[in-house]
């Protein structure tokens, strides 16, 4: 069974998520690319990336479980994947971004 596409913050809450955290990588975010179910996202390595990513994914499988997220670290660039339903997509670009914005 897949879980429903609905994130469980209400208006102020997700307000308060992206002023708090999304809007920090998505200006973080150095490049952006389109994955057949969602999209990816790459950031500079840093001493904070990997513990903001780790921030997020944890936060974000709270409240939208339809969402699948991967942390994938190189030595040049840390990734996050986020990924869903064909339905789910146009969450993740909103919430995340798309590769047009990137």
């Amino acid at each position: 069974m897949t879980a429903p596409i609905a994130c469980t913050l209400t208006g102020p809450e997700l307000a308060e998520r992206r002023n708090a955290i999304l809007n920090a990588l998505r200006k973080a975010t150095v490049r952006t690319h389109r994955l057949p179910n969602g999209y990816a996202y790459d950031f500079h390595v840093s001493a904070e990336m990997p513990a903001q990513l780790e921030r997020l994914v944890a936060l974000e499988r709270q409240c939208c479980e339809f969402l699948n997220f991967n942390v994938v670290e190189t030595l040049n660039t840390i990734r996050l994947e986020v990924t869903g339903s064909p339905e789910a997509v146009a969450v993740i670009e909103e919430l995340f971004g798309s590769a047009d914005e990137a």
